[in-house]
């Protein structure tokens, strides 16, 4: 019995130390961020404006502001766990330059914003660009969209909670953690010892918005069946998926682009006739 004591002690010790480590690291495998500001879409002889969102906690992100002469909507964009606004300027301008107005944020820890990156961190960063939005509108005439990348949707999704959009466009997105490492065991119990969860699909209970899901078939990141999952779950009556064929998950520019902008110009018209609701903010998860 003393041995069976024992035994049972060093695996809760182990146990113990394991989640430790894992809550310490856990930022490291979550966020990629790069610092600075290198490249900002003047060098794609793109005017913009620079602004400063303020968080609850008192961190500073850094956003662009990029204006069209005619916008058809205005989409608030939330990239990537890799990076920075720099890095993503390529598909910035080329959503601007479809016809769009666009605001884009740098979340703690990425390019010129204050602070360290964390789940709850990015949570308050997501709240903060949403009350900056609705305290500075740009164009009341023109439907409002978020649009989230990877990471990005599950903060689209978040902010789609704290007020919804006119639309919503999920690209490359997963449900939660534990379905995105469904298949990989090693990485599954590491996710149960997490305290990260990034619930996509929870955020998005009650969201009646149209949402269009984008996904690519050959995603090397979030396999193209969590992508498919991801939108099984979505309870919005007005939802749309649309595969890129050889589609991967880090494409500068979408493959089979007529295909993909012709899904966008879809949700834009859907969205046009939306009704905005505004909710309150919800507890985190």
């Amino acid at each position: 019995m003393r041995a069976l004591l024992l035994y049972v002690g060093a695996v809760v010790v182990a146990l113990v130390a394991l989640k430790l480590l894992v809550l310490a690291v856990q930022p490291r495998f979550a966020f990629f961020p790069f610092r600075g500001e290198d490249i900002t879409p003047t060098e794609h002889h793109w005017d913009y404006e620079a602004v400063t969102i303020t968080t609850r906690d008192g961190e500073r992100l850094r956003a662009w502001w990029l204006s069209h002469p005619a916008p058809r909507a205005q989409i608030v964009y939330f990239h990537g766990n890799g990076g920075n606004l720099s890095i993503w300027s390529d598909i910035l301008i080329g959503i601007a330059r479809r016809g769009f107005s666009l605001l884009a944020v740098d979340y703690r820890g990425y390019g010129l914003s204050t602070g360290q990156p964390s789940e709850q961190g990015l949570y308050a960063d997501v709240d903060a660009t949403i009350h900056y939005v609705t305290q500075h509108p740009r164009r009341a005439d023109r439907p409002t969209i978020y649009w989230g990348r990877s990471l990005g949707a599950t903060m689209a999704a978040r902010a789609a909670r704290v007020v919804q959009p006119d639309g919503l466009v999920l690209e490359s997105g997963f449900p939660d953690v534990h379905a995105l490492f469904a298949r990989n065991p090693v990485m599954w119990s590491l996710a149960w010892l997490s305290s990260y969860r990034f619930p996509t699909a929870r955020w998005l209970e009650g969201v009646t918005c149209p949402i269009l899901a984008l996904h690519g078939t050959a995603d090397s990141v979030v396999p193209f069946r969590v992508g498919r999952e991801l939108f099984d779950r979505i309870t919005s009556p007005r939802k749309r998926f649309v595969a890129i064929d050889g589609g991967d998950h880090n494409d500068p520019t979408p493959r089979h682009a007529e295909h993909y902008w012709d899904a966008v110009e879809q949700l834009v018209a859907e969205s046009t006739t939306s009704t905005k609701h505004v909710r309150p903010r919800t507890p985190d998860p």
